[in-house]
């Protein structure tokens, strides 16, 4: 008798049970961006923005994606193509030193915009489905575009002048309610003395993808093959459980690095 066939590589020897339709996404471009956004303007809340016109220096902190908004637009005069319009809201910290005192911790909103073209194919087709209610359309013919990016990196941190400003600050129309949500405080965008300047590193994948139907081979159906289980020791004797509990080795001795792989001391491959 053959070995089941499981999720993951298959030899070319297993036999294709049927060949199925399924209805998926499925990806026509993407890309991915490394981008070094050097002296993003960072608007503090109003408390934050007092202490920041009295400190003499700042220290970076940290810096939280909170939010990115996503917009899909044909491109004129090149059918298929479409840009993908981001902006980026961050929640950024820094110390802010004041004199001789110690540091006083500050937070602020930087907003980043970032711009794609890729390719999504053409389509015009209006999809109605029963989940979304009677005569809803839940399509509109455009490609939608998915966004995958982590909290970004500060690189530097500075303290300028409203006087030695050079470049032009393009202030901020709308803020999404989950931005605002994040400050305990009413953001400043006006009448300080001192501006705030961060420059971030920020990884992101962009892709455009659409509903489609594949069809695919089907070698048989995805059984589980694990039991559900409450754990392999009776709940009422709590000392059994805790002598199947391993040592934790790696909180008493840091691995060198960090991988998917278990080692004896947490090292690769050992």
């Amino acid at each position: 008798m053959a070995d089941k066939v499981m999720p993951g590589p298959v030899n070319e020897d297993r036999c294709i049970r049927e060949a199925v339709c399924i209805h998926t996404k499925k990806i026509f471009d993407s890309c991915r961006d490394k981008d070094c956004v050097e002296d993003l303007r960072v608007y503090p809340c109003r408390e934050s923005q007092e202490v920041i016109d009295r400190a003499q220096s700042v220290k970076a902190g940290t810096a939280r994606l909170l939010w990115a908004s996503v917009d899909v637009q044909p491109v004129n005069f090149n059918r298929g193509f479409y840009t993908v319009d981001v902006r980026y809201y961050y929640y950024i910290t820094a110390d802010a030193f004041v004199g001789a005192a110690r540091p006083v911790e500050v937070s602020g909103l930087a907003v980043f915009d970032k711009r794609a073209i890729l390719f999504g194919s053409e389509g015009s087709a209006k999809v109605f489905s029963s989940q979304m209610g009677e005569s809803s359309p839940c399509g509109d013919g455009l490609p939608t575009a998915v966004v995958e990016t982590v909290d970004p990196i500060i690189l530097n941190m500075k303290l300028v002048d409203v006087c030695q400003c050079s470049h032009c600050d393009c202030p901020i129309s709308e803020i999404p309610c989950q931005v605002r949500e994040a400050f305990s405080d009413e953001i400043c965008f006006g009448g300080e003395e001192h501006r705030l300047y961060v420059t971030l590193g920020q990884f992101s994948i962009i892709r455009l993808e659409r509903d489609t139907h594949l069809l695919m081979p089907v070698y048989d159906y995805c059984m589980p093959e694990k039991e559900c289980t409450c754990g392999d020791f009776p709940v009422e004797d709590p000392c059994e459980a805790f002598r199947q509990v391993k040592f934790p080795v790696n909180e008493f001795f840091p691995p060198n690095s960090i991988c998917n792989g278990e080692g004896s001391h947490g090292g690769c491959g050992c």
